[in-house]
């Protein structure tokens, strides 16, 4: 199917099936609150009187296929409009407050999953490096070239996470282990998986899916295309 048909597929898709889909998901979901870094490593099925979607049934998608990455190994580096690059192990990222919080994840294909999402404000991390005064979007790189970007006010706000557990347990490796970014509100090609690196840009960048015709600003519900 060449591009621009499969553009037009996926946005009479988001139509039908995902505006339906995502509206039906949009519970009010109890706000964020302050948790712990040591999961229970076992399954969590409900978190606050909502059910949560078993990791069995949570659908995925990759580029390049699930990453296996080494946590003893691993360092996340956070550069650009900064006065203070980062290269942080993922211990040492652990140590950043942590929390959780209910999140429909929504994809363009018309599926979605309702989970419990455990990790550090995005903010949190950044706070780290003194954000020079021109910053306004950040950039989100994964170990299998994927990236994605979003809008610094819109990251602050919503106090995204970057996640490191998934219903009370740590991220399996098909799930983006060590960090998934939760990207409330926003389609699923939004949440970065296997997250290596962060840049602090002046300007929006374009990413991966962005730079083939879907929407940079994804909004759950809205066109898939700009």
């Amino acid at each position: 199917m060449r591009a621009a048909s499969r553009l037009v597929f996926l946005t009479f898709l988001a139509l039908l099936l995902n505006l339906t889909n995502i509206i039906a998901e949009d519970t009010n979901f109890p706000p964020q609150n302050p948790s712990s870094n040591l999961l229970p490593e076992v399954e969590a099925k409900d978190y606050l009187g909502f059910q949560l979607t078993p990791l069995s049934q949570q659908g995925n998608n990759a580029i390049q296929g699930t990453q296996f990455i080494n946590r003893s190994s691993y360092r996340l580096r956070v550069t650009g409009l900064v006065d203070r690059d980062l290269n942080l192990s993922y211990d040492e990222l652990l140590k950043l407050p942590p929390y959780s919080e209910i999140v429909y994840m929504p994809c363009v294909e018309g599926w979605g999953f309702t989970a419990k999402w455990t990790g550090f404000r995005v903010s949190d991390l950044l706070n780290l490096t003194k954000l020079k005064s021109n910053a306004s979007y950040v950039v989100f790189r994964s170990a299998d070239g994927y990236s994605t970007g979003l809008p610094l006010d819109y990251i602050k706000n919503e106090q995204l996470l970057m996640a490191y557990g998934i219903n009370d347990v740590t991220l399996p490796p098909e799930r983006g282990f060590p960090f998934q970014l939760i990207a409330k509100d926003r389609y699923g090609y939004k949440w970065a998986k296997w997250i290596t690196s962060l840049e602090v840009m002046d300007k929006e960048v374009r990413g991966y899916w962005e730079t083939r015709g879907y929407s940079e600003k994804a909004i759950a519900g809205g066109p898939t295309s700009d």
